[in-house]
């Protein structure tokens, strides 16, 4: 089996540290490196070479450690690795100062996300002294609030939305300030509204409606109800009624005149059938004598 020369997954980073306070370099390299090496400006750096500094390497992770640092500390620091294959290097740079600027080690992300999600905005900043961060939306300074908390966890700074809206959206910075200056991030956030299903529509009715409406189809029901009892007595008795007519003798009704003035032939009819008239007395009458001619 071939070994590989060493390489770093994780190289060392420049250091800006006060006076007086701890510097640190870490480093994370490949295994199997079987010897780690340190160096400042190019000279083997060791315990004794330079007091108070502590070395350690562990699993891959090379750490160069100054608990308390001062001006003389300052300059460039490398750490090599070496195994039968090859050997890496990775260098950083120490300053040492009363006073550095702030600077993002890490800067805003812009994103996108749906409606009522969490939101999270993460910067990293140094500085010396610790610069004062502020988070800012279309400029407005946000206060910190139940809504929009803004946390801090040493160089990180966070800004943590709770529950995230359409009019969230907009262009969100941040700036970390300090006596020896400022420094800002900007990113934008955008808020996608979810499509809503319509809402049914609900129609309250108060108790007094739904009795009245209660009441209303009661008496409807029970005036249908004798409606429909008469509507059966009216035919039970329309029956009967027939049947009894049935069994009788229709009377004999005249038939009307025609016209109301009697005619001359009905009245010579009714006096001649209402009169009854003598006979007429036979006369015998002698025929005269003829007179003789002269």
């Amino acid at each position: 089996m071939s070994t590989q020369a060493p390489t770093f997954t994780q190289p060392l980073q420049s250091v800006v540290a006060l006076e007086g306070s701890a510097a640190t370099f870490e480093a994370q390299v490949s295994s199997p490196v079987p010897e780690v090496s340190w160096f400042r400006d190019g000279q083997v750096l060791s315990a004794a070479a330079l007091p108070g500094v502590q070395i350690s390497f562990s699993d891959g992770r090379a750490v160069l450690r100054i608990p308390a640092v001062t001006a003389a500390h300052s300059g460039r620091f490398s750490v090599r690795a070496t195994n039968g294959a090859g050997q890496a290097t990775s260098t950083a740079e120490l300053l040492v100062t009363e006073t550095a600027p702030p600077s993002f080690l890490q800067r805003l992300q812009s994103s996108t996300v749906r409606q009522g999600s969490q939101v999270r905005l993460d910067v990293r900043v140094t500085g010396i002294p610790a610069p004062v961060v502020k988070f800012y939306r279309e400029g407005a300074e946000i206060q910190s609030s139940a809504d929009f908390r803004i946390l801090q966890d040493g160089d990180l700074y966070s800004l943590l939305i709770a529950e995230a809206f359409p009019e969230d959206s907009g262009t969100y910075s941040v700036t970390a300030t300090n006596s020896s200056g400022r420094a800002t991030s900007t990113a934008e956030l955008l808020v996608q509204e979810e499509a809503v299903p319509a809402k049914k529509t609900k129609t309250v009715i108060s108790t007094s409606q739904i009795s009245q409406s209660r009441q209303t189809r009661v008496e409807k029901r029970m005036e249908a109800s004798f409606q429909a009892s008469a509507m059966m007595q009216m035919q039970v008795e329309g029956a009967e009624l027939t049947q009894q007519l049935a069994h009788k003798t229709p009377p004999r009704v005249p038939p009307k005149p025609t016209s109301k003035s009697p005619t001359q032939h009905s009245l010579v009819a009714k006096v001649t059938g209402g009169r009854q008239q003598s006979p007429s007395p036979v006369r015998h009458v002698k025929a005269p004598t003829p007179t003789p001619v002269r």
